[in-house]
């Protein structure tokens, strides 16, 4: 509160509330105040057809859910932005700031004001599709059905895409009909089209963790929000190519039918840099040696790579299951500057997103990359799967464990592309190498993934 003191000459003022003058600030109203909070961080997913349960696209509809959104703010549990500030601004940053889910807590106890003047229109989406109406619409060919119970599924749908010509792919978005059940997905390019032929069984598709002669392009996560690719930087899919949707499905405890729409976006023309992946460890750490003891509260995986030339970031994912705890990657500058590219205290296995920086990240030559991954197997952690805490070794199951941190990255040169994939790819064989020389049976557990 700001106290604004009237004088006369040179009298005193024993009272100085008679003298004084209190500039207090309104309190908050939904028009002048909350809506523009909500609109801008809640209702892309709070509208009906997406994934959140209720809408907030109205007075009525905050109003009625006043009390969770404060808490959900409050808590930080909502919007679901796990990323803490780093040394580089992220892209469409959803994290609320203090002064904002101050207003929503003043809101709530000042009796949920609406406000007069002109009510706020509540945003426009331009179709059902978070960035608009996609270039390629694909639908699966049939429903994939799961059952209520029983172990975790990997399956790959394959459709053809119809393409004359190559195309290049900005982003990509899914909209699951059993969304409890989809784990996650990852989606491959067959540029042979001919994976749509194979099937396995009486449903759609086939099994396997990889389809072969395929061209990885992302995929989708539980808490995921589909985002472009900075302008300039897209993915080639060649034309012919069939469209692989490898789902990893986990039985909900009631009968499920998957039959997704997948929304495909193309750039205008081809980049003029080409995108590569630097995965820290390697592998998810399948050869980093993941084998957690039952109570375990803190068990650390950490990695550390050098860039053998300059690259621009473009942003930065991770990944883990349950128990994982803590994920942070930093760049150390050749001039020993320290910069964090990504730090989450609190990872959700329900909300794993990809973060593009807001301009790309300029890391000369020489910048080491530094990744730890934390993982909390005890009782003490809530989402721990497993009571009484069982040991945890890497696996492809929610039950099992497995974590990386991801950097997009690009080469500054175009000529010095070929250099950073091989340098990035000795560096994971040196990891693979030291793994199965550490547990000989690594080998075996790599046959059986290939097999299944």
């Amino acid at each position: 509160m700001r106290i604004l003191l009237l004088s006369a000459g040179r009298v005193a003022f024993p009272a100085l509330t008679l003298f004084a003058f209190a500039a207090v600030s309104a309190p908050p109203t939904f028009n002048q105040d909350i809506a523009p909070i909500i609109y801008r961080n809640c209702s892309s997913c709070h509208r009906p057809g997406e994934a959140a349960p209720f809408a907030l696209l109205s007075y009525a509809d905050v109003k009625k859910k006043a009390k969770t959104i404060a808490d959900a703010t409050e808590s930080r549990l909502m919007p679901p932005w796990k990323a803490e500030p780093a040394s580089f601004a992220y892209r469409d940053e959803r994290r609320l700031a203090d002064a904002e889910i101050a207003l929503i807590q003043g809101w709530v106890k000042g009796g949920m004001e609406e406000g007069s003047g002109e009510k706020p229109a509540p945003p426009k989406f331009a179709s059902g599709w978070a960035l608009g109406e996609p270039d390629l619409i694909v639908e699966m060919p049939k429903a994939y059905h799961i059952p209520a119970d029983g172990p975790d599924i990997y399956r790959n749908i394959a459709v053809p895409l119809g393409l004359t010509e190559d195309k290049w792919v900005t982003a990509i978005d899914m909209k699951p009909t059993a969304r409890a059940a989809v784990h996650h997905v990852l989606y491959f390019a067959d540029p042979n089209g001919k994976a749509h032929q194979k099937k396995q069984g009486d449903q759609p598709g086939f099994n396997g963790m990889r389809p072969s002669a395929s061209i990885t392009l992302g995929g989708f996560a539980l808490g995921a929000q589909p985002k472009h690719f900075p302008t300039g930087f897209a993915m080639l899919v060649p034309k012919g190519s069939d469209f692989v949707v490898q789902y990893h499905f986990h039985p909900t405890g009631k009968p499920e039918a998957e039959k997704s729409l997948i929304g495909i976006y193309f750039a205008k023309q081809a980049p003029e840099r080409k995108m590569t992946r630097i995965q820290m460890p390697p592998h998810y750490s399948l050869f980093s040696g993941l084998d957690i003891p039952a109570g375990e509260k803190d068990f650390v995986i950490r990695d550390s790579y050098t860039l053998p030339v300059a690259i621009d970031a473009l942003g930065i994912g991770a990944h883990a299951h349950y128990i994982a705890k803590q994920m942070k990657m930093t760049a150390t500058l050749p001039d020993g500057d320290v910069k964090t590219l990504l730090w989450i205290k609190d990872w959700d296995f329900a909300w794993q997103d990809r973060y593009f920086f807001k301009e790309l990240v300029a890391l000369p030559k020489g910048t080491r990359l530094d990744t730890e991954i934390h993982w909390d197997n005890s009782a003490k952690n809530p989402r721990n799967p497993s009571s009484p805490p069982v040991r945890v070794t890497w696996g492809e199951e929610s039950k099992d464990e497995m974590g990386s941190i991801s950097l997009i990255a690009a080469a500054r040169e175009n000529s010095e592309r070929a250099a950073l994939q091989k340098d990035i790819a000795e560096h994971r064989n040196r990891i693979v190498a030291a793994g199965l020389k550490a547990d000989p049976t690594l080998g075996l557990k790599i046959k059986q993934l290939l097999a299944e």
